[in-house]
Protein backbone atom coordinates (compact mmCIF):
# COMPACT_ATOMS: atom_id res chain seq x y z
CA UNK A 1 0.00 0.00 0.00
CA UNK A 2 1.40 3.40 -1.01
CA UNK A 3 0.93 6.18 1.55
CA UNK A 4 1.73 9.30 -0.45
CA UNK A 5 1.73 12.90 0.80
CA UNK A 6 2.87 15.73 -1.46
CA UNK A 7 3.31 19.27 -0.15
CA UNK A 8 3.68 22.24 -2.48
CA UNK A 9 3.99 25.95 -1.74
CA UNK A 10 1.95 28.21 -4.03
CA UNK A 11 3.62 29.87 -7.00
CA UNK A 12 4.92 33.42 -6.80
CA UNK A 13 2.17 35.89 -5.87
CA UNK A 14 1.86 39.58 -6.79
CA UNK A 15 2.80 40.50 -3.22
CA UNK A 16 5.80 38.14 -3.21
CA UNK A 17 7.01 40.07 -6.23
CA UNK A 18 6.49 43.40 -4.46
CA UNK A 19 8.27 42.12 -1.31
CA UNK A 20 5.19 42.69 0.86
CA UNK A 21 4.09 40.83 3.99
CA UNK A 22 1.06 38.93 2.68
CA UNK A 23 -0.39 36.71 5.42
CA UNK A 24 -4.16 36.29 5.04
CA UNK A 25 -4.51 38.88 2.25
CA UNK A 26 -5.46 37.41 -1.09
CA UNK A 27 -3.32 38.57 -4.04
CA UNK A 28 -3.28 36.50 -7.21
CA UNK A 29 -0.37 34.68 -8.82
CA UNK A 30 2.04 36.49 -11.13
CA UNK A 31 2.78 35.13 -14.60
CA UNK A 32 5.85 33.50 -13.07
CA UNK A 33 3.65 32.01 -10.35
CA UNK A 34 1.34 30.49 -12.96
CA UNK A 35 4.36 29.01 -14.74
CA UNK A 36 5.70 27.62 -11.43
CA UNK A 37 2.36 25.97 -10.68
CA UNK A 38 2.23 24.34 -14.11
CA UNK A 39 5.86 23.24 -13.79
CA UNK A 40 5.06 21.63 -10.42
CA UNK A 41 2.32 19.63 -12.11
CA UNK A 42 4.75 18.65 -14.83
CA UNK A 43 7.30 17.36 -12.31
CA UNK A 44 4.67 15.22 -10.62
CA UNK A 45 3.44 13.97 -13.99
CA UNK A 46 7.01 12.95 -14.87
CA UNK A 47 6.97 10.79 -11.73
CA UNK A 48 3.64 9.32 -12.89
CA UNK A 49 1.94 10.46 -9.67
CA UNK A 50 -1.82 10.86 -9.39
CA UNK A 51 -3.93 11.73 -6.37
CA UNK A 52 -7.11 10.70 -4.59
CA UNK A 53 -7.77 13.98 -2.78
CA UNK A 54 -6.34 17.49 -2.51
CA UNK A 55 -6.25 19.98 0.34
CA UNK A 56 -5.59 23.69 0.13
CA UNK A 57 -6.11 26.89 2.09
CA UNK A 58 -8.89 29.46 1.90
CA UNK A 59 -6.59 31.78 -0.10
CA UNK A 60 -6.75 32.02 -3.87
CA UNK A 61 -3.00 31.89 -4.58
CA UNK A 62 -2.84 28.39 -3.12
CA UNK A 63 -6.14 27.34 -4.69
CA UNK A 64 -5.08 28.55 -8.14
CA UNK A 65 -1.68 26.87 -7.83
CA UNK A 66 -3.45 23.61 -7.05
CA UNK A 67 -5.91 24.00 -9.93
CA UNK A 68 -3.13 24.69 -12.45
CA UNK A 69 -1.08 21.79 -11.12
CA UNK A 70 -4.02 19.41 -11.35
CA UNK A 71 -4.72 20.52 -14.92
CA UNK A 72 -1.18 19.51 -15.84
CA UNK A 73 -1.73 16.14 -14.17
CA UNK A 74 -4.99 15.59 -16.04
CA UNK A 75 -6.98 15.63 -12.78
CA UNK A 76 -8.84 18.96 -12.94
CA UNK A 77 -11.90 17.57 -11.15
CA UNK A 78 -10.08 15.98 -8.20
CA UNK A 79 -11.91 16.20 -4.86
CA UNK A 80 -10.51 19.38 -3.27
CA UNK A 81 -11.01 20.43 0.35
CA UNK A 82 -10.35 24.07 1.27
CA UNK A 83 -9.80 25.15 4.86
CA UNK A 84 -8.39 28.27 6.51
CA UNK A 85 -6.52 26.00 8.93
CA UNK A 86 -3.96 25.75 6.10
CA UNK A 87 -3.73 29.53 5.56
CA UNK A 88 -0.45 31.38 5.68
CA UNK A 89 0.75 32.78 8.97
CA UNK A 90 -1.11 35.99 9.85
CA UNK A 91 1.38 38.86 9.87
CA UNK A 92 -0.96 41.18 11.76
CA UNK A 93 0.07 44.85 11.61
CA UNK A 94 2.86 44.04 9.15
CA UNK A 95 0.39 42.79 6.52
CA UNK A 96 0.70 44.79 3.30
CA UNK A 97 3.90 46.50 4.42
CA UNK A 98 7.04 46.34 2.29
CA UNK A 99 9.66 44.29 4.14
CA UNK A 100 12.39 46.90 3.58
CA UNK A 101 10.09 49.67 4.83
CA UNK A 102 9.27 47.57 7.89
CA UNK A 103 12.99 47.30 8.67
CA UNK A 104 13.32 51.09 8.40
CA UNK A 105 10.31 51.66 10.67
CA UNK A 106 10.91 49.02 13.36
CA UNK A 107 14.60 48.25 12.97
CA UNK A 108 16.22 45.32 11.20
CA UNK A 109 16.72 43.31 14.39
CA UNK A 110 13.08 43.58 15.47
CA UNK A 111 11.74 42.60 12.05
CA UNK A 112 14.15 39.66 11.98
CA UNK A 113 12.78 38.51 15.35
CA UNK A 114 9.20 38.72 14.07
CA UNK A 115 10.04 36.86 10.86
CA UNK A 116 12.48 34.25 12.12
CA UNK A 117 11.71 33.48 15.73
CA UNK A 118 9.48 30.53 16.52
CA UNK A 119 7.33 31.97 19.29
CA UNK A 120 7.37 35.79 18.93
CA UNK A 121 4.41 37.07 16.87
CA UNK A 122 4.35 40.42 15.08
CA UNK A 123 1.85 42.90 16.57
CA UNK A 124 -1.66 41.56 16.01
CA UNK A 125 -0.39 38.48 14.18
CA UNK A 126 0.78 34.90 14.59
CA UNK A 127 4.13 33.35 15.40
CA UNK A 128 5.15 30.15 13.65
CA UNK A 129 4.28 28.35 16.89
CA UNK A 130 0.74 29.77 16.76
CA UNK A 131 0.47 28.81 13.09
CA UNK A 132 1.44 25.25 13.97
CA UNK A 133 -1.23 25.19 16.68
CA UNK A 134 -3.94 25.46 14.01
CA UNK A 135 -2.24 23.55 11.17
CA UNK A 136 -1.19 20.41 13.04
CA UNK A 137 -4.52 19.44 14.65
CA UNK A 138 -6.14 19.77 11.22
CA UNK A 139 -3.42 17.66 9.62
CA UNK A 140 -3.68 14.95 12.25
CA UNK A 141 -7.47 14.76 12.23
CA UNK A 142 -8.28 15.33 8.53
CA UNK A 143 -5.27 14.65 6.30
CA UNK A 144 -3.05 12.06 7.96
CA UNK A 145 -5.80 9.43 8.44
CA UNK A 146 -6.48 9.47 4.70
CA UNK A 147 -2.78 9.02 3.92
CA UNK A 148 -2.50 6.19 6.45
CA UNK A 149 -5.53 4.54 4.82
CA UNK A 150 -3.60 4.42 1.54
CA UNK A 151 -4.94 7.50 -0.24
CA UNK A 152 -2.57 9.68 -2.25
CA UNK A 153 -2.90 13.22 -0.91
CA UNK A 154 -1.58 16.56 -2.17
CA UNK A 155 -1.56 19.74 -0.06
CA UNK A 156 -1.09 23.14 -1.73
CA UNK A 157 -0.53 25.82 0.88
CA UNK A 158 1.95 28.45 2.09
CA UNK A 159 5.51 28.85 3.30
CA UNK A 160 4.71 28.93 7.00
CA UNK A 161 1.73 26.60 7.16
CA UNK A 162 3.88 24.04 5.31
CA UNK A 163 6.86 24.73 7.59
CA UNK A 164 4.64 23.82 10.54
CA UNK A 165 3.72 20.54 8.82
CA UNK A 166 7.30 19.75 7.81
CA UNK A 167 8.54 20.45 11.33
CA UNK A 168 6.14 17.81 12.65
CA UNK A 169 6.71 15.31 9.83
CA UNK A 170 10.50 15.48 9.92
CA UNK A 171 10.87 15.95 13.68
CA UNK A 172 12.75 19.23 13.30
CA UNK A 173 13.54 21.67 16.09
CA UNK A 174 12.28 25.28 15.98
CA UNK A 175 15.80 26.39 15.00
CA UNK A 176 16.00 23.85 12.18
CA UNK A 177 12.61 24.65 10.68
CA UNK A 178 13.25 28.39 10.70
CA UNK A 179 16.26 27.81 8.44
CA UNK A 180 14.21 25.75 5.99
CA UNK A 181 13.46 27.65 2.81
CA UNK A 182 10.57 26.42 0.67
CA UNK A 183 10.69 27.34 -2.98
CA UNK A 184 7.52 28.55 -4.68
CA UNK A 185 5.97 25.78 -6.76
CA UNK A 186 8.46 23.12 -5.61
CA UNK A 187 6.72 19.87 -4.58
CA UNK A 188 8.06 17.71 -1.74
CA UNK A 189 7.06 14.05 -2.06
CA UNK A 190 6.75 12.05 1.16
CA UNK A 191 6.07 8.35 1.35
CA UNK A 192 4.89 7.45 4.83
CA UNK A 193 4.94 4.31 6.93
CA UNK A 194 1.76 2.95 8.50
CA UNK A 195 2.46 4.93 11.70
CA UNK A 196 2.73 8.23 9.82
CA UNK A 197 6.52 8.44 9.97
CA UNK A 198 8.57 9.13 6.84
CA UNK A 199 9.68 6.16 4.76
CA UNK A 200 11.25 8.36 2.06
CA UNK A 201 11.28 11.99 0.94
CA UNK A 202 11.99 13.56 -2.44
CA UNK A 203 12.32 17.34 -2.85
CA UNK A 204 11.53 18.38 -6.42
CA UNK A 205 13.05 21.83 -6.28
CA UNK A 206 15.21 22.79 -9.27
Amino acid sequence: MERLLVLVRHGQSEWNLKNLFTGWKDPDLTERGVAEARAAGGKLKDLKLTFDVAYTSALSRAQRTLALLLEELGQPDLETIRDEALNERDYGDLTGMNKDEAREKFGEEQVHVWRRSFDVPPPGGESLEMTAERVLPYYRSEILPRVIAGERVIVAAHGNSLRALIMDLEGLSPEEILKRELGTGAPIVYRLSDDGSIASVQDLKD
